[in-house]
This record gives structure tokens, sequence and C-alpha cells, in this order.
């Protein structure tokens, strides 16, 4: 018999093509890129003054074009810097392809979920990071494999079930009223020692009361027995109360703490013997003394909100709902609020209507959103100006007291790099000028894009003692040997221009290459859509195996 544990994949068709993406820069468009002029002001809570204080001009972001090449681009700069990533993906209800049949409108939707999903993974912090994908039941079950496959199957945290309707749905022979918000950590482990515990609801606070006018405060009771599966023999013996009743543990149970602790509680008067003193002993819990409740896998629409509730918060902010699913700031809240800490980042790569980054900036959390349709501009962006300028006071901003403040950046996926001229070869892209040429070589040879205001060859780096030069120029001997006799022994430059001649000479500490040859292969170029398209199929020519959708 193998005992060799085998991994468990999901297959499809197109499953083994894979885009070879372009790493493109980013360019602002400052005139909507926006900051609130009232970030100096003092603000009402402590709260929001922190939010404020992580809310700089630069460190959010609302990025306008495909997804993929967004988060492409986004890899080099912030790969293990996410703390919490949410995507609310399109969840394949069987309409986005209609020329298609489900076969092959399935595997599409996969290789698109797919793709971005190793991207996302890789943005993650690698203590502390958690995923975040909300779905519904078309596709949580193959959604859920391929995390598996992804992610691995140990870093699955949880299913949740958020009541997204509160009405019956009479049409359906069962009504649908719920999603999934499937969660997986980095590190389980350290996720769960460090996530954050939702505060006690009204109900639950109710439960802590004071009968015998306790000066700590409300207080309940928590029992003190506990299975016998792994008890030691300190864990069982006679406990008498204060009418001299004599209690042992049930039978299957032990008591909870050792002798010498329960001694000890009791001497500190947290252990309640009931009203009478003859019943079994209970320990003191105070509410002073809880943090918070434990998250769990139900998410009822009372403490999350609905899809009702939020088609009208974006009635409130568009004067009608434009989306077919928007997601209430409440459920935003709680992800956010479970995953992250002020000032840590979330990034959301199908922005949608833009609650994440509105939740996000209102809790004083750091933000990135991604966003292909013109909404970005027409919708998103407007949105997010009402949050900074604390016109925003719908949703979560009352339960925060949001009064504005912080900033984002507008960006831009800059075009590709290399375009074919007219007899097809490819060339360098005339919209760029030296410095995006210099940014985008830098991206693509792996160094950090920052010139040097002293030394016109150091352009970046990839480490301390290694830089990068670009120029569209021809560089001659003479240059060469300038140019490496600055750099000196001590350090290395790589340097790429359109052609060079160093006349046999060796510059050891000099790294020559052409542009555009040194990138030509690297990966394909001007393709501006990897959305829900057909290249993910193989090649007509091909043979089409029969899709499998095995475990």
């Amino acid at each position: 018999m193998n005992n060799k544990k085998q991994k468990l994949e999901l297959n499809w068709i197109g499953k083994e093509k894979r885009p070879r993406l372009e790493p493109r820069i980013f360019l602002e468009d400052e005139a909507l890129s926006y900051h609130s002029t009232k970030a100096e002001q003092a603000l009402d809570s402590a709260q929001n003054a922190s939010s404020t204080s992580n809310q700089t001009y630069h460190n959010n972001l609302l990025i306008h074009g495909d997804n993929l090449l967004a988060l492409k681009a986004l890899e080099q700069d912030y790969a293990g810097k996410v703390k919490c990533v949410y995507i609310d993906p399109p969840y394949n209800t069987g309409s986005a392809f209609e020329q298609y049949d489900d076969g092959l409108e399935h595997s599409m939707w996969l290789s698109l979920i797919r793709s971005r999903i190793e991207l996302l993974w890789s943005m993650l912090d690698p203590e502390e990071g958690s995923l975040w994908v909300s779905i519904d039941d078309n596709e949580m079950p193959y959604l859920r494999v391929l995390l598996d496959e992804i992610c691995g199957r140990s870093c699955f945290i949880a299913a949740n079930v958020w009541q997204k309707r509160y009405s019956r749905e009479n049409r359906a022979a069962i009504g649908d009223v719920h999603e999934y918000i499937l969660v997986y950590a980095k590190q389980p482990l350290k996720f769960k020692a460090n996530r954050n515990k939702l505060p006690l609801t009204e109900k639950q606070a109710k439960v802590y009361k004071n009968p015998t006018n306790d000066p700590k405060g409300p207080w309940r009771t928590i029992p003190i027995t506990a299975q016998a599966g792994h008890a030691t023999a300190a864990q069982f013996y006679e406990i008498i109360g204060p009418t001299g009743k004599v209690f042992n543990p049930p039978p299957g149970n032990c008591w909870r703490y050792s002798k010498p602790v329960f001694e000890q509680l009791l001497n500190d008067g947290r252990i309640y013997f009931g009203k009478k003193g003859d019943s079994q002993p209970t320990t003191i819990r105070y509410l002073s003394e809880v943090e918070g409740a434990v998250p769990w896998t139900w998410w009822p629409h009372e403490e999350v909100g609905n899809t009702d509730e939020s088609k009208k918060e974006s009635i409130a902010l568009f004067g009608k709902s434009l989306f077919d699913t928007p997601k209430p700031e409440r459920l935003l809240e709680r992800i956010i609020h479970i995953a992250t800490n002020p000032g840590d980042i979330v990034l959301d790569s199908f922005a949608g209507s833009g609650t994440t980054g509105a939740v996000a900036q209102k809790m004083g959390r750091r933000w990135i959103m991604v966003e292909l349709g013109e909404h970005c501009e027409t919708h998103i962006a407007p949105r997010l100006k009402k949050v900074i300028d604390g016109e925003d006071q719908g949703g979560i901003s009352k339960s925060f007291n949001w009064q504005g403040g912080g900033g984002f950046r507008y960006l831009r996926l800059a075009p590709s790099l290399l375009k074919k001229d007219e007899w097809g070869n490819w060339i360098i892209n005339k919209e760029y000028n030296a410095e995006m040429l210099t940014a985008a070589m830098c991206k693509h040879m792996g160094f950090t894009y920052a010139p040097s205001e002293n030394q016109f060859w150091n352009q970046g780096f990839s480490t301390e003692t290694d830089f990068i030069y670009i120029t569209t120029g021809s560089l001659a001997y003479d240059q060469l040997k300038r140019i490496s006799e600055e750099v000196g022994s001590e350090r290395t430059l790589l340097i790429c221009c359109k052609a060079f001649m160093s006349e046999g000479a060796d510059f050891p500490n000099l790294t020559i290459k052409k542009i555009p040859q040194a990138i030509l292969n690297k990966c394909e170029w001007d393709n501006d859509d990897y959305s829900f398209t057909l290249n993910v199929l193989p090649d007509p020519e091909e043979e089409i195996i029969e899709e499998e959708m095995d475990d």
C-alpha cells in the first residue's frame, strides 16, 4: 500500500495555460488623487485621531486598470506587506458567458480566479496575513479545493456563513439566504493568537449580572468541570462547600483546575456555590475582564448587515443602487476588525463600489483597491472623497465617530513598455519618456527605482552594492571606462542601453545589456486585458481533452 500523502488537485480545461504578465509601472492621475483639507484638524475621538495619523496622502491607492496586471505591478513593492486581502469576485452565476457552454464558463472562471489568488497570496504578510473571499454556492466547493491547492489545506481557517437576506425567498425550491466568506491564513496558529476578538453585543453583555453587589461589577459563572479524557490525578479531589456539602466531579469529568489553583481561586473570591452555598461550584468571570467574543462562523444579518442594508447605503451615496451585489459596511468592518489593526494594509482587487476602502479609511487602516470599470472614476473616487471630507455619515461612520481625514492616490497602469512597429519588430513604446523607461526597466530587472541626485548612473539598486543605469543612447568605450571608474571595485552596475562599444576591454564591475533585447522574452507584451476571455483555453489545433472535475 502506498502511504505517501497525495495532493488533491482540481482540474479544468486550460489549467495548464498561464499568462506571462508584464510588470507595469503606475502613472498617477493627480486630478483624481485627493487628500483632506481637514487632515490637520483635531478629531473628536481617539480612534479617529489614530486613523488620521495613519492616513497620509500617499498611503492609500485607488488603481484603475485590469486587476491581474495591477497585482503584478504591485508585487515588487508590496509582496509580504499586506495584512488582509478581501475580494468579492464575480460569482459565476451562469450569465457571464451565455455564448459558451457551462464547462467553458466554469473553466474560464477558475483560471481567472487562480491567477489572481496566486498573486494575492504572495502579497500577504508571511506571519499574520490572511485571505478572505466572498463566494456563493455556484463555485464555493470548487473554490475551496482551489484555495487548498494554492494556499495549503493546513492554512484553512473557516468558511463563514453570512446571512445576506432576512426575508423568505419563495421562488426557489429552497430559499437562498446566505453566502460564504472563506478564510485562509499564512500562519494559522499565529493568526489565531493575534486576531482580534469581537466586541460583546448588548445581548451577550446582559448575561453578566451582579446579584451579590460585587464591587468589581457584573459577572457570570463558568463551569469548573472538564472532560476527563486527558486529565491528571491532580484534577480529581473533593471540594467541600460553605454548608459542608461535598462535591466530586461528575462521571466522565474532572475539575478544570488542580487543587492548589482551586484553593487560590476560592481565597480570591472567584468560586461561587450558588445563593444558598450548596450548589456545585463554578468560577466567577467579571465583565470587566472580558476582552471580547471569539468570532464564529455564523454571521447573522443583525450583526453585519444584509443586501437590503447595502443597497440603501448605495442609494444614499449614488442616488440609486448601481451594483448588483454590494456588501454592507458592517460586513467589511467585521472582517477588517478581526484581521487587522490600525495602520495595517488592506487590499481589495475587485473594488466594486469601493466599500472596502471606505470602511478601511474610517477604521484607520491603509488600503489598496483595484477596479477595471469606468465607475472607478465616476463612483468610487467620488465616494472616497465624501469619506475623506467627512460628508459620508452612513454605514459605520457614526459608530466610529468618523469626521473625515486622510487621502488617496489615483493611479492608472502605464501602457505596455514594448510595442510592435510597422514592420512587426518590438520597440520601446514612444509614450515612454526617460523617467518612465527607467522605472519600468528597474521593475523588469528586479531593481528598486531610486535615482540618485549625485550619480547619473545610479538610478536604482538591488542590494547595497548593486546598482542599475538605463539609457536609450549608445555608450562608447570612454563613457564605459569613466562609469566603471566611478562605480569602483566595491560596487557593481547593470547597464541597459541601446548599444555599446567596449573595444574588447573588460570592465569586471559592469554588466551591459541591450534593450529591448534584454527583456523581449520576459513576458507577453501589449496585452491590456486579462479579464474573462478565451485566452485560458488551449489553442484550437490542440486536442480538447474531456473536462475533469476530480478531487
